[in-house]
C-alpha cells in the first residue's frame, strides 16, 4: 500500500516537473549557476495568449494571489470599505506600524477588536518591524501576521452579513462559500480542490491561465466596470501598493512603476499581475522559491507591454525586478528571465544596483 502510494505521488510530480519550462536562470560572473522551472502565461487585453511557457493550465494553489479574489468576494457579501482598508484586505504586508493601524481600523469599524481575528500568530514579516515589535514587549500575535488585513475584512464581511464571526474559517461558512463561487467565476475554473492556507483560511485551487484571468477582470474594471468590486479593488490595489506589501517590497515597487497595475505575490514562488488595459500575468515557480519571482515578473510585463504604457517608470521598472547575485558583498551577476529581454539584452546588475555611500551608512 505504501509503495503504491508512493508510485502516485511520484508520477504525479514527474508530469507536473516534465511539463515545466525555464523560466530564469541564476547566472554567476559568466557561468549559468542554478535555473528555476515553473509554468507562466502571459495574456493579451482581448484573452489570447501572448506567450505560454511550460503548462499554464497546471492547477495550483495560488496561495496569497488569490486575495485580491476573496476581497471582491467579501464587497459582494456586503463588506464596505475602500483605499487604504481594502488594499490591506488584499495584502501580505510587512506589519509595519500604520498596516496594524489599518486592521485596528478594519475591526473597529465593525465593532470588533483583535480578539475577533483567527488568523496564525506570528512575528510581523519585516525585519525591522518584528524587531521593534518585540522590544515593545510583543510577541506572536494574529494581528501582527501578514495575513491580518484579510482576515479583519472577513470578519468585517460576516457582520456586514449578518453571519456568525466565530466560524468564518469554516469552508461551508456563507463567506468562504462565495469566495469559493467568486473564484471559480473570476478565473473560469472549477475551484475542484480545498485545503488549508498558512493564515488559517480555507485555499482553493484553480489554473495559472484561470488566475491570470481573473487578474485581468480585476485590473480593467475601473474602465470596464467603474464601480463594481472588481474596480474598487483594483483602484484601492493600484493607489495605495505600500499597502498592499510595505517598505523594500517588489510588489509595492512595481505597482508604483506601472500606473493602474495590480500586482500580487503569493508563496510558493507564485505571482499574479493585471495591467489597466486587460493585460495580465501568472506564473509558479516549481520549487516554490522566491528568488526567481520579482525577475519573471518584470520580464513578463515587458512582454505584456508594461514599459510603454503611459506613465510607466521604466527605471523604477527594472529596479523592481532586479535580483542580484552577490560575491564577497558586491553584485558579480543576476538572476535573469530565460524569456524576453532578459535574453537578448542582459543588463549589468553593476549598472542597476545604486552605489552604497559609505560615508552616509556611517560605514568609513
Amino acid at each position: 500500500m505504501v509503495s503504491a502510494e508512493v508510485t502516485t505521488l511520484g508520477a504525479t510530480t514527474d508530469r507536473h516537473a516534465t511539463a515545466a519550462a525555464v523560466l530564469a536562470q541564476v547566472r554567476r560572473g559568466e557561468l549559468v549557476e542554478s535555473e528555476h522551472v515553473g509554468h507562466l502565461v502571459v495574456l493579451a487585453p482581448d484573452g489570447s495568449v501572448r506567450l505560454a511557457l511550460g503548462d499554464p493550465e497546471h492547477v495550483i494553489y495560488a496561495r496569497s494571489s488569490l486575495k485580491p479574489l476573496q476581497a471582491v468576494a467579501m464587497l459582494r457579501s456586503g463588506l464596505d470599505i475602500d483605499g487604504e482598508r481594502l488594499a490591506l484586505a488584499a495584502a501580505s504586508h510587512n506589519g509595519e506600524p500604520e498596516h496594524l493601524t489599518t486592521v485596528r481600523a478594519t475591526l473597529g469599524g465593525a465593532g470588533l477588536g483583535e480578539d475577533a481575528l483567527q488568523n496564525t500568530p506570528t512575528l510581523p514579516l519585516d525585519d525591522a518591524a518584528a524587531l521593534a515589535w518585540q522590544v515593545a514587549g510583543h510577541g506572536p500575535a494574529s494581528v501582527a501576521q501578514n495575513c491580518s488585513g484579510k482576515h479583519a475584512a472577513m470578519v468585517a464581511t460576516c457582520v456586514a452579513a449578518g453571519w456568525d464571526t466565530a466560524t468564518y474559517l469554516d469552508p461551508e461558512h456563507p463567506l468562504q462559500r462565495a469566495v469559493r463561487a467568486t473564484i471559480a467565476e473570476l478565473t473560469g475554473v472549477p475551484a475542484e480542490h480545498a485545503t488549508v492556507d498558512g493564515c488559517g483560511a480555507p485555499l482553493f485551487s484553480t489554473t495559472v491561465t484561470g488566475l491570470a484571468r481573473a487578474f485581468s477582470t480585476i485590473a480593467r474594471a475601473p474602465s470596464a466596470a467603474p464601480g463594481s468590486p472588481e474596480a474598487r479593488v483594483a483602484t484601492a490595489m493600484s493607489t495605495h501598493p505600500w499597502h498592499v506589501a510595505g517598505t523594500g517590497r517588489d510588489a509595492t515597487a512595481f505597482m508604483r512603476a506601472v500606473p493602474g497595475l495590480v500586482a500580487k505575490d503569493g508563496a510558493e514562488g507564485v505571482y499574479a499581475a493585471g495591467l489597466a488595459d486587460g493585460g495580465a500575468i501568472a506564473f509558479k515557480i516549481l520549487d516554490g522559491g522566491a528568488r526567481p519571482r520579482p525577475t519573471v515578473l518584470r520580464a513578463a510585463l515587458r512582454v505584456a507591454g508594461a514599459d510603454r504604457a503611459p506613465g510607466t517608470d521604466v527605471a523604477a521598472l527594472s529596479r523592481a525586478g532586479l535580483v542580484t547575485v552577490l560575491g564577497h558583498g558586491v553584485p558579480v551577476g543576476a538572476v535573469l528571465a530565460a524569456f524576453g529581454n532578459d535574453v537578448t539584452d542582459p543588463a549589468d546588475p553593476a549598472e542597476l544596483v545604486e552605489p552604497v555611500d559609505a560615508e552616509a551608512q556611517g560605514l568609513a
